[in-house]
């Protein structure tokens, strides 16, 4: 609400960039911007959206001209496996480097990691996009986007994941179990990513809600028909009623992932009390 009400108070808003046709006469302009100034009042629009939310209605897209909701349907699936895809590679790479340079605790392990996390990390999204697209020309569309999307998420879970599992390593009990002789997969899986599990469940929460952050500008680059890619559309032509609705799903999506990984870092916790 506070972000429709800091759009509706920018210069700009409710102006149709019809208006400019000279072709157009004095009636036509000033039906243009009636209709345009329709929906300035912010209270009595978002009593309208609320109401119409109760229904099922959406409302329509004011530039594509068809209802919202047609068009959530249509590419929601398309995002959630490209989004899904590509976080799953990128916490498979992330935590995959993170254990071989926190367990090996190699210099040049750790400078090679590093230099390639924050490499990526100083790319934009955009462009990962499209280097991946000129690079991998004989790869399937989705496999192409979801790819991106795990090189953009990588370097930011990698860093993230290496300090969780670098500050378990140090705890007495890892200390003590080395001591015993417990060493290997078991050391790994049992005294340093078992006690992670909460912090890691956290940071997966997060990562859900990075995933669809990274699909806009990738699906935007590589022209996959997805909710990134409507989000770009809508911000690009000032589609305020598709815009609401996206920021809604956004804000869905992080609660419920958030609550997703608190009540399975709870049930952990109470598993290992």
């Amino acid at each position: 609400m506070l972000a429709g009400a800091l759009i509706r108070c920018a210069p700009g808003f409710g102006i149709d960039e019809r208006e400019l046709d000279t072709r157009l006469n004095a009636g036509s302009v000033s039906r243009l911007r009636q209709a345009a100034g329709q929906g300035r009042d912010l209270r009595s629009f978002y009593i309208g959206y609320a109401a119409r939310l109760v229904r099922g209605d959406l409302g329509s897209s004011q530039a594509l001209r068809q209802p919202v909701a047609k068009l959530l349907r249509e590419r929601i699936p398309v995002t959630l496996a490209t989004a899904g895809a590509g976080l799953l590679a990128a916490w498979s790479g992330a935590l995959g480097l993170a254990i071989v340079t926190v367990w090996y605790r190699s210099r040049w392990a750790d400078m090679a990691c590093g230099a390639l996390s924050s490499a990526l990390l100083c790319l934009p999204a955009a462009a990962i996009g499209l280097l991946t697209v000129l690079v991998s020309t004989r790869a399937g569309h989705t496999a192409i986007v979801a790819a991106a999307i795990g090189l953009v998420l990588f370097p930011r879970l990698f860093r993230l994941i290496r300090g969780i599992l670098a500050q378990a390593m140090t705890s007495p009990h890892v200390s003590s179990a080395v001591t015993r002789g417990v060493s290997g997969v078991r050391l790994v899986a049992w005294h340093v990513l078992a006690p992670s599990a909460g912090p890691l469940l956290a940071l997966a929460g997060v990562s859900a809600t990075l995933a669809f952050g990274a699909a806009i500008p990738v699906e935007a680059v590589c022209d996959s028909p997805g909710l990134g890619q409507l989000a770009w559309q809508a911000a690009m032509q000032r589609d305020f009623p598709l815009l609401v609705n996206l920021s809604l799903i956004v804000c869905l999506l992080a609660a419920g992932s958030n609550a997703l990984a608190e009540v399975a870092a709870g049930r952990i916790g109470v598993e290992r009390r």
